[in-house]
Formats: C-alpha cells, structure tokens, sequence
C-alpha cells in the first residue's frame, strides 16, 4: 500500500519557487515520494491559500500552471472541504483559538485526521504543535 503524506501550503510554496530555503529538501521528500508511488493529500484551503501566496509574494505567474498540475496529477489527491468538515475545522479552532492556527490549518489537521496521517511537507510549527510530524523543520 502506498504511503500518503499531506501537503501545506509552505510545502507547495516551496516546491514552486526555487529560491526558497527548503526548495532542494521539499523536491527531495517528493522524489523520494513518487519512486515509493506516494500519495500528497491537500485540500482546497490549501491551495486557495497557496495561490493567495503565490500573487501576494509576486510569483502569480505560477498560479496557472500551480492550479493544474495539482488538479489532474495521479499523485495529488485534493480532500474538498465538505460542510461536515467546515463544522469539526471550527470546533477544532474555538477550542484551541489559544494556540493561533488558522482555519486552514484546522482544516487540514482535520483532514490528516481523518486519512490517519502523520506527516506534512511543511515548514508550519502549528502542524508540530498540533501532534504531526513537519517534514521541513529541524531534521524533517
């Protein structure tokens, strides 16, 4: 069975925009990934705020090309955001609101919950905070 680890938006920034600290790591981590036949599991929050990133940091450019390869690649599965979920995500936030996640990451938590994943290519301390292990922070 192949392995799935999920993908946050510091992941994807990093893997998009070559001059960024963890490029050469985070496309390692997805190399190593498609030769085991990985699954990278986002969701839409994420890359609605991939792309958000993306325009405000001056890389809009990569938005198009951002867009579909995540959309059509075998490799990405996208768990849409479903009412349920959008529910559990604001419980989730109302009752750690101390620790400073965002609704995204609260999505997410929940979505790596539900796929019982452990693991996100990101740079996020909020995912180490909330019990996951951050493929791109300390030794990864």
């Amino acid at each position: 069975m192949a392995s799935e680890t999920f993908v946050d938006t510091s992941g994807f920034y990093a893997l998009l925009v070559e001059r960024d600290e963890m490029h050469e790591r985070a496309a390692r981590i997805l190399q190593q990934g498609e030769r085991r036949r990985a699954t990278f599991v986002t969701t839409d929050y994420v890359l609605d705020e991939t792309a958000t990133l993306l325009v405000a940091r001056g890389f809009g450019h990569l938005v198009d090309a951002f867009f579909q390869s995540t959309l059509r690649s075998r490799a990405c599965a996208v768990d849409w955001t479903s009412p349920d979920v959008f529910v559990r995500a604001a419980a989730f936030m109302a009752k750690h609101i101390d620790q400073g996640w965002s609704f995204t990451d609260c999505v997410s938590f929940q979505a790596m919950k539900a796929r019982r994943l452990r693991e996100a290519l990101t740079k996020d301390e909020h995912f180490e905070k909330a019990g996951f292990r951050a493929l791109l922070r300390g030794d990864g």
